[in-house]
């Protein structure tokens, strides 16, 4: 079920970063239920946004942050609990500058929390998204566009 209530996370984000007319939560939901998701799932998919959405971000930075200039050692738990990749990817992100520290921080934590098993690189770029979705929704459209298309190239010009 893991998979398809981040299935639901990742087609909200990418309806919102379309521009799409703005519909309602209902219509919204008879779209998801129309493409074959439960009504549990979607449950599950907007409580985990709300929480998402609605916990304090580790810091007031919303700005990109200046490439890092150290690195970050994960500890054994994240090790065991995010898959290779995934560290990869949040490795990438913070030596770019589009990930700060606090916000890097956050993706771990939430995702070290939310799931029993090993975090996926699928799942830490959703969690990654909306971390930075609650942090400042117009500021980081681009490097969302980028993250959802893996289209590095446009980050870089």
């Amino acid at each position: 079920m893991r998979e398809r209530v981040l299935a639901i996370v990742s087609f909200i984000a990418q309806y919102f970063l379309d521009d799409q007319d703005v519909i309602t939560e209902t219509d919204l939901i008879e779209e998801l239920l129309a493409v074959g998701f439960e009504t549990d799932e979607i449950d599950a998919a907007f409580c985990w946004m709300e929480t998402q959405a609605f916990s304090p971000p580790a810091s007031g930075e919303t700005s990109l942050a200046p490439p890092a200039t150290s690195h970050r050692v994960f500890t054994a738990e994240e090790i065991r609990g995010i898959a290779p990749e995934a560290r990869g990817f949040l490795s990438r992100m913070r030596t770019m500058g589009i990930l700060n520290d606090d916000i890097m921080e956050e993706v771990i934590d939430k995702a070290l929390h939310m799931v029993e098993d090993e975090v996926a690189l699928k799942e830490i770029k959703a969690i990654t998204v909306l971390a930075m979705f609650a942090s400042s929704q117009q500021e980081w459209r681009r490097e969302f566009d980028c993250l959802l298309e893996d289209d590095w190239s446009m980050l870089l010009n």
